[in-house]
């Protein structure tokens, strides 16, 4: 049903809605005013009151005073005053003002604006004031107020001198005379001026006069009288001392209005008339027996009025007054116009007399064209009505179906925690204040302790504690049996309740009624909070109608067919009687059954059963008997249905701005539009009615029906067709409708929770992921102390804006905020943004915004058996909500069946519209892309791997889609350590590009866990060279002892028996270290690393044992590098085309005996590492030699064909230093000597680190023989070059090796001694004496080999020795030598010649 036709059908009746505060305790700030006054004697009394003010520009949307008004009550000396706003929430809006010794008068408080001030006067019994606060125009600078917080008016009323003449003023009065005016009222002149017209117990009037408070003057009073010396004399003389009941113009009722530059003053008396004062005149102007509109008014004539009441107000035609006539058994409103004649004469024309039976009448209200009324029964129960004055059928009140009291009792089932239910019952959203809890705790605590200021949840813990002490404070047993303290606890809780009752009957006593002539808003004033009346929607209206209206109405509003309406209202009236006869009990049963999601239908059938078995008062009977007179059923209950069903065709949308094109004040002033506190908690609870009142309804017409299926053709006329409809059509929708309203009854009273800050902002973080992050999160202004429902949370975040929005794109931005259009509007569009079959999906989006998953999936709970619509959606949220909770496998499983509905419904559908990258080619595979994100956020890899696996099925066709699943699945396998997993994804995945990043991926990630041996064992089939592409470009871009990229690369091909690879990889890793690694450490790799190509190469056929030299210092090609820069940007030369080297496995031998030759080295001397890692090999012997590692230095001059001069010449030095060196030298020189291997001839005795070097050295010569003794005569040379004495065994070695070499080492360094004896001995050797010390095998003869000298040699020393004197004797030694020699050569060569 559309909302226009909603809104026609309303203002047959009003229902009350209570605008309960929830804070524990009401901030009203006191202000005392003492004007040193004493009380008067008697203490009159005067019964409360209250009442409100509505600022003239309440109805204009645009005003700061919009849906804004003042309330009141008195109550002895005190007035409390509160400024509540139905748009912004009002700081400091409470007052409570005392007024010492004073009792606040009947119609004491009056309130009215100017343009700049907002003037409260109040009258008391001795004294008036006035209060000048500002008018909030002038509170704000601009015109539009954006927050949603702002200070009321009486935020700085404390500041206010309440006692100073411009506020207040004493009543004068006659010395010795004392009295109490009975009733009063104020009002302000044009000029500013402060009048109080107050009742003199003599009879006339007093007005006191307060100057404009902005200027100085003093206080006047004025007396307007009959002149009569009675009157003059009795003055304010106490009813008690003239003895009588009190004049007869005794004013009961006082009322004021200014027209055409005069004040009227209308006083109705307690002698039934009614009299107008002219204050200019000071005279009355009319004076009308009020008892000549009241037909048979004899006996009344004879009694004093006590309770008549007068109220005025402008209708089309003029001024109206409504005078209520305080008869028993028959009150009266009589309505007059006020008519001008001429010559300033007044005169009243009735319109309309009205009569009521009740008795109590609290307060009334005239308007333009109604009167409301409030009354009190005779069983204390408010009764609020109201009727049009000039146009009403036959005097027929409309009705006012006000709040009942909470049922005094809870019924508690047996399988109920009795704790459970009254808490539940006492912490309702509906049914009590926290005031009357509060106080009912303070009393049940015995007034122990004063109520702190408590947030709601912990009042419910404070109750519990308190309950719970008291019941084991009175236990004395130990062992009860379940049942015994199951009674016990009900006793004690139902005490509890009891008292809160009492409390909330004394909090909701009725004490005014006010309706705003702006805005048509009624508000009901009670001692503790104030309600507001709503219309009463036509289905609401017919089920809470009274019995004698339903007779009385001939039409319904809700069919324009007469016939149609007339079965409607005899089916209400059957329904009223189902209603009275199903018990509290069943009814319990029945709300129990829909909770847990039990047939409706069969719950129906079961109450029906129990009341066809209890039925002792033949309810059955009437129901049949009533149900005979329908003509029609199956139209008026298809007309009921079709009215009670909120679904609608398409969606309630307010998604873009509101009021679009309108101007910004505007839209600021729609953006705050019944957004305050208040009228959250007005609308929702009114849908709360609304959805209790209908699921009642629902309840009683599926129980009907059940009934009708039961009596079959008995009460039907059309037979078995309109059976079959019953069955198949009418009774399951009226099973889904009682669903529906349940549901909605449910979510109204169900708290939100409050949640903490880190979840807000993970909630926040998922709803990015969704791209939902517009969804609004908490409101700001929800307080600790105001718990919100979950309906109230959805109205303040998202439906308002909607709800709003719809309505002003249907209407004039401009027109009035009629209150009950406006009202019933927005209630009707909450409860349809609501209902769980409407297309839209606002609510529970809202629910998971705000992190309700517990009411969410309560929420998705209830509606799953029956509702169809949106279940898609459903699932998708109530996986959200397991998601939130830990519990991902049911998460995953609610994705799972929500992708069925992607195609189908909206929110699905604006879930995976916003996909922007790779646009998938099914909306089922962009939702669940946006699951799998979703999924990945929450860091759950386990579903992301199963929901991708399933996403690829779907993605059969669709290349890239089912490439980006497998890089997930592959991605998520990883970093779960399931290496094999993520190869297998790798290996499935179609892309290229992507697999070559997984590859590299599960590459670096392997060695990072250093999980090498399942990266070896992988097969790789088809990316064998990419594995090793990746490695290798790794390999060479890192630093080569923090990764074991080489290793890696040299155990794949080892695994895969390529052993060249693996060799060349190895020799690579080993060149690179003697390049980069110069350390001991890094030359102990590169020696192992030489030795692994030997094995490699070693275990391939010789002719294949080859490897190419990989390019010392090649830049490698880095992936992605310019092929025409290089990494300065500068254009890269032409390559340089290199010969490639081939190296065979001797080469390598040779490398690895060098690098085993620098480590020893480094081992030895550890400061030659850094020179040793790159050192040929002739420097490495410099190096060994120098260091004493001879036998090192020996080998590698072996294996590399070295001359080994440079070794013995090394070693020749050594001996020098040591020969001549201290003790010191000797003990250094035992280091270096035991690094080389040392002939194992053991000596008797002990030998120097000197004698082992010359035995060193010795055992070289030995050892590495030399042609033509090079290398004694180099060790010689050295010996000799350092003045060191040759060692007989040197001699004795190079003698027997080449003497004539020796000879000319002796010339030499100018040894000729030596050099001469040599000779000598040489010539001698020659002759036959000791010819085997030279290596001579035979001396000379005619059969030996030839014999020579060294004559050259000779000559020179010959030469030498002839030159001195002192060697003359040698000299000639030496020729007689030669000449015996000679002689023998001449001999020996005869003989050969002879031969």
């Amino acid at each position: 049903m559309t909302v226009e036709k909603m809104a026609a059908v309303l203002e047959h009746s009003f229902i009350e809605i209570c605008e309960f505060e929830r804070e524990t305790l009401h901030r009203f700030r006191e202000v005392t005013v003492n004007l040193g006054l004493g009380a008067l004697p008697g203490g009159v009394k005067f019964p409360d009151s209250a009442g409100a003010f509505h600022y003239t520009e309440s109805g204009k949307l645009l005003s700061v005073t919009s849906n804004r008004f003042i309330y009141w009550s008195t109550s002895g000396d005190i007035v409390q005053l509160v400024e509540q706003s139905l748009d912004t929430n009002l700081l400091n809006n409470t007052v409570r003002l005392r007024f010492n010794h004073c009792t606040v008068l009947p119609g004491g408080v009056s309130i009215q604006e100017t343009l700049n001030n907002v003037i409260i006067l109040i009258s008391t019994n001795q004294s008036v004031h006035r209060l000048v606060l500002p008018h909030p125009t002038r509170m704000y600078r601009s015109e539009v107020v954006t927050e949603l917080h702002m200070q009321s008016i009486f935020t700085d009323v404390g500041k206010l001198s309440l006692q100073g003449p411009p506020h207040s003023a004493i009543i004068p009065s006659s010395v010795g005379q004392t009295g109490s005016p009975s009733t009063s009222t104020a009002w302000l002149s044009h000029q500013g001026e402060a009048h109080f017209a107050l009742a003199s117990p003599a009879g006339g009037i007093v007005v006191v006069t307060l100057p404009p408070h902005d200027t100085q003057g003093s206080v006047s009073v004025v007396e307007l009288k009959r002149t009569s010396m009675m009157q003059r004399l009795s003055g304010w003389m106490p009813t008690a001392i003239r003895g009588d009941q009190g004049p007869a113009d005794l004013a009961l009722s006082l009322a004021v209005r200014e027209l055409e530059e005069d004040c009227f003053i209308f006083a109705l008396c307690q002698d039934h008339k009614l009299r107008m004062w002219s204050f200019r005149e000071q005279a009355c102007l009319l004076e009308a027996d009020m008892l000549e509109y009241m037909p048979a008014c004899k006996g009344v004539r004879r009694l004093l009025g006590q309770g008549h009441r007068l109220r005025l107000a402008f209708s089309t035609t003029g001024l109206c007054l409504s005078v209520y006539l305080a008869v028993p058994q028959r009150g009266q409103f009589t309505v007059l116009q006020l008519v001008a004649t001429d010559n300033s004469h007044y005169s009243l024309e009735h319109i309309s007399s009205l009569f009521t039976t009740q008795e109590t009448l609290v307060d009334f209200t005239l308007t333009s064209t109604d009167i409301w009324a409030l009354w009190l029964d005779d069983s204390n129960a408010t009764v609020v009505k109201y009727i049009n004055f000039e146009h009403n059928a036959a005097g027929q009140w409309n009705q006012v179906f006000v709040q009942p009291p909470p049922v005094e009792e809870v019924h508690i089932g047996v399988d109920q925690d009795p704790r459970e239910a009254y808490l539940e019952r006492l912490f309702s959203p509906l049914r009590f204040t926290a005031s009357a809890i509060v106080k009912a705790l303070q009393i049940y605590r015995r007034g122990s302790e004063r109520i702190a200021d408590l947030s709601w949840d912990s009042l419910k813990k404070e109750v519990t504690v308190a309950v719970e002490t008291e019941l084991q404070s009175s236990v004395t047993e130990f062992e009860f049996s379940q049942e015994e303290y199951h009674q016990l606890q009900v006793e004690f809780w139902s005490k509890f309740y009891a008292c809160c009752l009492q409390y909330q009957e004394a909090l909701s006593m009725p004490l005014g009624l006010s309706v705003s002539q702006h805005t048509n808003m009624v508000c009901l004033l009670k001692k503790g909070f104030v309600s507001f009346l709503l219309p009463c929607f036509a289905v609401d209206h017919l089920y809470l109608s009274s019995e004698e209206y339903l007779l009385s109405e001939e039409e319904t509003p809700i069919t324009e067919d007469p016939e149609v309406g007339r079965d409607v209202l005899q089916l209400v009236q059957c329904l009223r009687l189902v209603c009275d006869a199903v018990s509290g009990e069943m009814a319990y049963e029945m709300e129990e059954a829909l909770e847990h999601l039990e047939s409706p239908e069969r719950a129906a059938e079961l109450v029906l059963e129990n009341m066809l078995s209890n039925d002792n008062d033949n309810v059955i009977d009437d129901i049949q008997n009533k149900l005979q007179d329908i003509r029609n059923p199956m139209a008026a209950m298809t007309v009921l249905l079709r009215e009670m069903d909120l679904e609608l065709d398409s969606e309630v949308t307010g998604e873009g701005p509101i009021a679009p094109g309108q101007s910004l004040n505007m839209r600021i002033s729609l953006s705050q539009l019944y957004n305050s506190s208040s009228a959250v908690s007005l609308v929702c609870q009114a849908v709360c009615q609304m959805a209790m009142t209908r699921a009642l309804f629902c309840r009683d017409l599926l129980i009907l029906q059940k009934l009708y299926l039961r009596f079959g053709d008995n009460v039907f006329l059309g037979g078995g067709s309109q059976l079959l409809q019953l069955q198949q059509d009418l009774i399951p929708r009226c099973s889904h409708l009682l669903s529906s309203y349940h549901l909605l009854k449910h979510i109204s009273q169900s708290l939100a929770s409050s949640v903490p800050m880190d979840i807000i902002d993970a909630n926040l973080q998922q709803l990015t992921v969704l791209e939902l992050s517009d969804t609004p999160a908490l409101p700001a202004n929800r307080s600790v102390l105001s718990p919100q429902t979950v309906v109230e949370l959805f109205y303040q975040t998202a439906a308002r804006k909607i709800i709003i929005s719809h309505i002003y794109s249907q209407q004039q931005s401009n027109s009035l905020l009629l209150w009950t259009h406006m009202v019933s509007n927005v209630v009707q569009l909450l409860a349809q943004l609501l209902w769980p079959s409407s297309p839209g999906f606002q609510f529970p989006e809202c629910l998971m915004a705000n992190c309700q998953y517990t009411q969410l999936q309560e929420y998705v709970r209830l509606i799953g058996p029956w509702c169809q619509v949106n279940m898609g959606s459903c699932r998708f949220m109530l996986g959200q909500c397991y998601l939130a909770n830990g519990e991902g496998q049911k998460a995953l499983q609610c994705f799972q069946e929500a992708a069925t509905e992607v195609e189908k419904e909206e929110f699905l559908m604006r879930l995976t519209g916003t996909e922007e990258e790779e646009a998938a080619s099914t909306p089922r595979l962009q939702y669940y892309n946006k699951v799998l994100r979703l999924l990945e956020d929450k860091g759950l890899p386990q579903l992301v791997i199963q929901l991708a696996s399933l996403a690829i099925t779907e993605a059969v066709s669709d290349v890239s889609s089912q490439a980006a699943l497998w890089t997930r699945i592959f991605k998520h396998h990883l970093d779960l350590g399931h290496n094999s997993e993520a190869y297998e994804a790798l290996t499935q995945n179609p892309d290229s590009s992507m697999q070559l990043d997984c590859l590299r991926q599960l590459v670096v990630v392997l060695c990072e866990r250093s999980q090498l041996q399942d990266l070896v064992q992988f097969p790789y089939v088809n990316l064998h060279d990419e594995v090793v592409n990746i490695i290798e470009s790794r390999v060479r871009g890192l630093d080569l002892l923090a990764h074991n990229y080489y290793d890696l690369l040299y155990a794949f091909h080892i695994n895969r028996h390529n052993y060249r690879k693996a060799g060349t990889v190895m020799f690579e890793f080993g060149m690179r270290l003697g390049r980069e690694v110069r350390t001991r450490l890094g030359l102990q790799k590169q020696v192992n690393c030489y030795l692994a190509a030997l094995n490699c190469l070693r275990l391939i056929r010789p002719e294949y044992a080859w490897i190419v030299q990989p390019t010392p210092g090649a830049v490698y090609e880095r992936p992605g590098a310019s092929p025409k820069r290089n990494s300065d940007g500068e254009f890269s030369s032409e390559p340089v085309k290199r010969q490639v080297d081939i190296l065979e496995l001797q080469d390598l031998e040779k490398e690895y005996i060098l690098s085993r030759s620098r480590l020893t080295l480094a081992q030895h001397h550890l400061p030659s590492a850094p020179i040793a890692g790159s050192a040929s090999a002739v420097e490495m012997v410099a190096l060994l030699v120098q260091t004493g590692l001879f036998d090192s230095a020996l080998s590698l001059c072996q294996t590399f064909r070295l001359n080994l001069t440079p070794v013995f010449e090394g070693l020749a030095f050594k001996c020098i230093k040591l020969q001549f060196g201290g003790e010191e030298t000797q003990n250094e020189a035992w280091s270096w000597l035991a690094a080389n291997q040392l002939s194992s001839v053991v000596n008797t005795k002990e030998s120097s680190a000197t004698d082992e070097a010359w035995r060193l050295l010795a055992s070289y010569l030995d050892r590495y023989p030399s042609p033509n003794g090079q290398h004694h005569r180099c060790v010689i040379n050295k010996l000799m070059s350092h003045g060191v004495p040759l060692p007989d065994w040197l001699v004795n070695s190079y003698k027997a090796v080449d003497a004539a070499s020796l000879l000319r080492l002796y010339l030499n360094f100018d040894l000729l001694d030596a050099a001469a004896e040599l000779v000598l001995e040489y010539v001698d050797a020659l002759l036959g004496k000791g010819h085997q010390y030279f290596g001579i095998e035979r001396p000379l003869s005619a059969t030996s080999s030839t014999a020579w000298l060294p004559y050259t040699s000779i000559d020179q020393l010959l030469q030498a020795l002839n030159e001195t004197q002192t060697n003359s004797s040698t000299y000639k030694k030496v020729r007689d030598k030669l000449e015996d020699y000679h002689k023998l050569v001449a001999r020996t060569t005869q003989r050969l010649l002879a031969q």
